[in-house]
């Protein structure tokens, strides 16, 4: 399958590697230079686990050099869906499928006012991931990848996409409440990101420092009303359970928002705790644990400069 990836980073570069090895003809378009050309020149180096593998991939910053391609995923920033998907529109064609698996909720709906709703698919990966330089990046933990249709069917596209996934390793999960699935992967952002990135810390550390843990838990029963009130069903029964195990099984992950931080970097905070303060406003549902967590990192991005 012709595969093109929207967002190179960390996780659509280990997305893109995995399906590069699996035999599949896969193109990382990205706007940052320097991490192409070092791909271009001597391929994309994943560390796992103290073992380097080089991996040989293509890679653009013009994504006209790509063409149409089968299957699109999107793996950008999601303050950067709008202007990827406009910037990607030569690698899409009449039968291209459009897969989002970007942080946070709202960006397949941004995909569909660009692109057209009958050609998305969105989904959630538990995979883990850190750059360390252009061109080689750390492969931080795995899980499953859930994968769904936005009006909940189960068509044969999203069954072969899942047939290429499984081949590549990525562990795919079909399913029929991708929503679910999505405001399920929030609450773990929403437990784990902000925290990360305002204390400095590894994902498993939020468990071993007491104070940081009572956070966690207070923005995540926040969020979880709010999940509650809008009728959304989510796919495990102990969610707050699920994020500490999130925390654990990714114990030596940095997470994207204390990547972005620490690269002086936008954060995706609108996304995530963001998005359950504005909807808790709509729901009259007070949620001050994430309002004070997204005015704290939008504090800290106030002082880039």
């Amino acid at each position: 399958m012709k595969i093109a990836i929207l967002g190179a980073g960390s996780m659509g570069s280990l997305f893109g590697g995995f399906l590069a090895e699996a035999g599949e003809e896969v193109w990382l378009v990205d706007v940052w230079r320097e991490h192409v050309e070092a791909i271009n020149n001597r391929g994309l180096i994943l560390v796992s686990q103290g073992k380097e593998k080089n991996i040989k991939i293509r890679a653009v910053t013009d994504p006209v050099l790509v063409g149409e391609a089968e299957l699109v995923l999107v793996f950008v920033k999601s303050y950067s869906t709008e202007e990827a998907l406009r910037n990607g529109l030569p690698t899409i064609g009449k039968n291209t499928m459009v897969l989002t698996l970007q942080n946070g909720v709202g960006n397949a709906e941004k995909i569909a006012e660009i692109v057209g709703r009958e050609k998305v698919l969105a989904g959630s990966t538990a995979f883990g991931a850190n750059v360390l330089e252009p061109g080689r990046i750390s492969y931080a933990g795995s899980g499953d990848t859930y994968l769904g249709e936005l009006d909940g069917k189960i068509t044969d596209r999203l069954n072969l996409i899942a047939q290429v996934f499984e081949r590549a390793g990525l562990r795919p999960v079909v399913t029929d409440n991708v929503m679910g699935v999505l405001w399920t992967k929030l609450l773990a952002n929403v437990g784990i990101n902000a925290l990360t990135a305002l204390l400095k810390v590894r994902n498993g550390q939020l468990l071993e420092i007491g104070p940081a843990e009572v956070l966690m838990e207070k923005a995540v029963l926040e969020a979880l009303k709010v999940a509650e009130a809008k009728g959304i069903r989510l796919v495990v029964s102990d969610p707050l359970g699920y994020v500490k195990e999130v925390a654990r099984a990714t114990a030596n992950n940095i997470s994207s928002m204390r990547q972005d931080v620490e690269r002086l970097r936008p954060t995706e905070i609108d996304v995530i705790n963001g998005t359950i303060v504005r909807e808790g406003k709509v729901l009259g549902i007070p949620t001050p644990y994430n309002e004070s967590l997204m005015l704290l990192i939008k504090a800290l991005e106030k002082t880039y400069l």
